[in-house]
């Protein structure tokens, strides 16, 4: 005899359209009302006909980046917006006791790529794209499938339910429920927030899965000590602190790093904070999206998606983004509206047309393995097929390997507590930036007060960190594209920093080169100071005739220190290529050289007018970026012959 449906589940199955998310321990937050599917971020509708504010629940699908100019697979997924007409609080408890639990059965399930086919891919993304300078990360996915039968709003119930009581440590639990779609899902990240005019972002990077019997603190000590999984987190802070320095007013401040623990899986994570005025749809825009689901840099991460994903990406990597209409007494004059609570749409399952789609991907770096991703890319898929209840006995078997069979213990003790597991924890920051790390002093104060300066941008928004050093230096700061900036931009400014940016700088046919040669040779005829950075350091020494060759293994998130013009200093690069003199070589013509001594790569040049550097001084692995950077600036800005 089939159960009566709940109070519950009746007033859901009535609803037609609803979310149920879970935020805290202790209540369910139930949000009705009417679907509107829009075009673009700006038209999310944030107030009502009559111009009041309304609260509105927003899943973005991967497609929005085509409005920072980036590539996607198009597949027409809406940016689909849930107009909240009622909001109800309702305790968890009351929650699971109404929901349906008998499982979901799956048919035919299985990955849309096998195992052998997705390890090629990896292969030739390491060697083809991180090979070639195209990026110091990227993120590939593949989907696990399978057909449900199932009444689709009673499968996400179920589902959702098996989240709620097996699941922890998610910053969102949520099924939300729209016309022909249905998205269920535990997402440990939180994307990017603003409260009150403070911007939370929460780069998550490293996946230690846990081993049958739970994680211990031996077990998580392997993978703390991990170099990939280590780097791997600092290069996705360095891509966040990008975003955030696009913003924010006083760039962001980094704090952790700490654990994510969850049920299954264990990742390391920080925090960076940041004010800002901005309306919270130009915050999400301009935050398309994290860089732990993509790649750096973003928007050649994007392009290299394009070429080796076999399908658009739907809702996967998007975010669902919560804007609640902020009390009118708080609202000061200029200020935003609504507040904005975003994860990341990661460990989700989706429901259509009865398909069950789970997406996942693995973050591919120098270091990484093939069949190591491809078991990566399995863990994951078994989290959430194991956390919503829908592993069959055959799946297990046959199709995900390793998952652990034992449900989740209830709320063990946090590893993050062990003393050796928080030691070891924050020993990581001695490798980090002081700068990011600790508060900031006023922009404008610094010693190159009264200064203008343009930053050419050749898409790589590391450009914004260093535009935000500048200003920290005293300097007054514009960022220019590479194909907008125009002779006179460059001739106006009394200092031209030429910024890095991805590919391989002797590609003759690429016209973004082709602008960032010219860029440095109008500067460098002018005779005005000029800063050429990473991308640009390798155009101005294949200009002074430096030898230009590839690195035998790419230098992405590695840190060094080198000495630069008799200076030790700790430096972060991001390069595949680089210049190169005969070991010993101190000067090309009137150029000063700082190489490395055996190899003869050149970290730094400086000559009448110009200074250049390899690594990337705005990075948190440069430990010395400041003050090398004032350094490399305050001998562009000297006057010659002074």
């Amino acid at each position: 005899m089939t159960p009566s449906p709940s109070p519950l589940s009746a007033l859901l199955v009535e609803a037609g359209s609803f979310a149920l998310i879970a935020r805290d321990d202790a209540t369910v937050e139930l949000l009705t009302g009417e679907v509107v599917d829009v075009d673009l971020l700006a038209d999310i509708p944030l107030t009502d006909a009559a111009g009041t504010p309304c609260e509105v629940l927003a899943l973005v699908p991967f497609r929005q980046v085509r409005e920072r100019g980036f590539e996607c697979h198009d597949d027409g997924a809406p940016l689909r917006c849930l107009i909240v007409g009622a909001r109800t609080r309702i305790p968890r408890e009351d929650v699971l006791e109404q929901l349906p639990r008998t499982p979901i059965e799956l048919r035919d399930p299985g990955f849309d790529i096998a195992d052998p086919e997705y390890a090629e891919i990896v292969t030739r993304v390491i060697s083809d794209e991180i090979g070639r300078g195209e990026g110091a990360n990227f993120v590939i996915r593949r989907d696990f499938t399978a057909g449900v039968d199932a009444d689709p709003v009673t499968a996400a119930l179920t589902w959702f339910r098996a989240l709620l009581e097996y699941e922890r440590g998610a910053y969102w639990t949520f099924a939300i429920v729209t016309p022909g779609h249905i998205a269920v899902g535990a997402s440990p990240e939180a994307h990017v927030s603003a409260r009150d005019g403070l911007v939370t972002m929460n780069p998550i990077s490293g996946t230690f899965r846990h081993p049958a019997g739970g994680a211990t603190a031996e077990t998580l000590t392997e993978f703390l000590r991990s170099t990939k999984e280590t780097e791997e987190l600092f290069m996705v802070v360095d891509e966040e602190l990008k975003m955030m320095s696009a913003v924010c007013s006083d760039g962001g401040r980094i704090t952790g790093p700490h654990l994510k623990e969850m049920s299954r899986l264990t990742h390391t994570e920080y925090v960076l904070r940041g004010r800002s005025r901005l309306d919270p749809r130009d915050i999400l825009r301009e935050t398309m999206f994290a860089p732990t689901v993509t790649g750096s840099p973003m928007q050649n991460a994007c392009t290299v998606i394009t070429r080796h994903e076999r399908s658009p990406r739907g809702y996967y990597s998007g975010v669902a983004a919560l804007f609640t209409p902020r009390l009118p007494a708080a609202v000061v004059a200029g200020e935003p509206s609504h507040d904005l609570d975003a994860p990341i749409l990661i460990r989700t399952a989706y429901l259509v047309d009865n398909r069950l789609r789970v997406p996942v991907g693995a973050t591919l770096v120098r270091h990484s393995d093939p069949y190591g991703e491809v078991s990566e890319t399995h863990g994951k898929a078994a989290g959430v097929l194991g956390a919503i209840g829908a592993v069959a006995r055959d799946l297990r078997e046959s199709h995900v390997a390793e998952i652990d069979e034992d449900a989740p213990a209830p709320r063990p003790r946090l590893l993050a507590d062990d003393p050796a597991i928080a030691e070891l924890l924050a020993s990581r920051n001695a490798r980090l930036a002081a700068f990011w790390l600790n508060p900031q002093d006023a922009v404008g104060a610094g010693p190159f007060a009264g200064r203008t300066a343009v930053v050419v941008d050749a898409e790589d928004r590391f450009t914004t960190m260093l535009a935000h050093q500048l200003r920290h230096l005293g300097l007054e700061v514009e960022i220019a594209p590479w194909n907008t900036v125009t002779h006179e931009q460059l001739d106006d400014a009394d200092l031209v920093v030429s910024g890095p940016g991805p590919g391989d700088p002797r590609d003759p046919a690429s016209a973004r080169l082709g602008r960032m040669r010219d860029v440095v040779a109008h500067r460098r005829a002018s005779g005005r100071p000029l800063l050429a950075v990473c991308l640009s350091h390798q155009i101005l020494a294949d200009s002074l005739g430096i030898e230009l060759a590839p690195l035998a293994a790419p230098h992405q998130g590695l840190q060094r220190t080198v000495d630069l013009f008799g200076t030790p200093a700790s430096i972060g690069f991001y390069n595949t290529f680089t210049a190169r003199v005969a070991p010993g070589t101190g000067w090309v013509g009137e150029t000063e050289v700082a190489a490395d001594p055996e190899s003869g790569d050149v970290y730094a040049l400086r000559g009448p007018g110009y200074a250049s550097v390899q690594g990337h001084l705005e990075s948190i692995l440069s430990r010395d970026g400041m003050t090398t950077l004032e350094r490399l600036v305050s001998y562009a800005l000297t006057p010659v012959g002074a």
